[in-house]
């Protein structure tokens, strides 16, 4: 099976090594990996600040890029939904735009929805107490907790619950520069709710999220470290998690 890495802005930019988790665990699940060197922004940040024709030529682009892949996958929820939500509102009527929205998935809906891994069987195991973000724009690819299934086939993870799991952390992109008071409070509060699992990995599998938590954590002295689903998956493949954790930082 060919599929496409979306590697998303902020991914690239901040965090490299969760893309190659990425290509690791689809490799180990049998996919052939190709990366569209010429892929920049899907447009989400235009888009999201009123530039409309902007988002739509970088949508243009995005699906000359990836015209003559099956599958297209991102590391990002937030960089799928836009795809998922805006593109066909941004390119209405346009063929090539719904078969690119139809053939992009999320890692962990890639995961779920059509390879249909069992870790259990992969021999899986990261022996790690972990607790789970479910960000925002989950909700707009219609997933609810496909990465704690996931988080429950590995061997060894102690999952331990969120408070207040389905709460924003404040980052919402613009929202967090628009409203740093409010978004500082959100954050907050949501860095008390990791705290009270007391776990050693917070999985967050959003680049925004994962930068706006690992701050806030940083700054209250906590020990959880942040860590995309992909990078667990793919230490636990290689056996390489037994209590692999660290201070984060931020």
């Amino acid at each position: 099976m060919k599929v496409a890495l979306f590697i998303t802005c902020l991914t690239d930019s901040f965090y490299p090594q969760v893309g190659q988790a990425v290509v690791e665990v689809l490799r180990r699940c049998g996919c052939e990996v190709d990366f569209p060197r010429g892929q920049t922004c899907c447009g989400q940040p235009m888009f999201n600040n009123g530039y409309h024709a902007e988002a739509a030529d970088l949508a243009r682009r995005m699906i000359d890029l990836f015209d003559d892949h099956t599958y297209i996958v991102t590391p990002s929820g937030s960089c799928c939904a836009m795809v998922r939500e805006q593109y066909p509102k941004l390119l209405p009527d346009d063929e090539r735009c719904d078969s690119f929205v139809a053939r992009t998935y999320e890692f962990v809906e890639f995961l779920h929805k059509v390879l249909k891994v069992d870790l259990r069987e992969m021999g899986c195991r990261y022996d790690s107490s972990a607790s789970y973000h479910y960000s925002c724009h989950l909700r707009g690819l219609g997933m609810t907790d496909e990465t704690v299934q996931l988080l429950k086939q590995i061997e060894g993870i102690d999952y331990r619950p969120l408070p207040r799991h389905d709460q924003c952390c404040g980052f919402g992109g613009t929202f967090s520069v628009k409203f740093p008071e409010i978004s500082g409070a959100m954050v907050d509060d949501k860095t008390a709710c990791i705290q009270q699992t007391d776990a050693e990995v917070l999985v967050c599998n959003d680049g925004g999220c994962a930068m706006n938590i690992a701050g806030a954590l940083h700054r209250a002295g906590g020990k959880s470290r942040v860590m995309h689903v992909a990078e667990v998956i793919a230490e636990g493949l290689n056996h390489q998690g037994t209590k692999n954790t660290k201070e984060v930082t931020g």
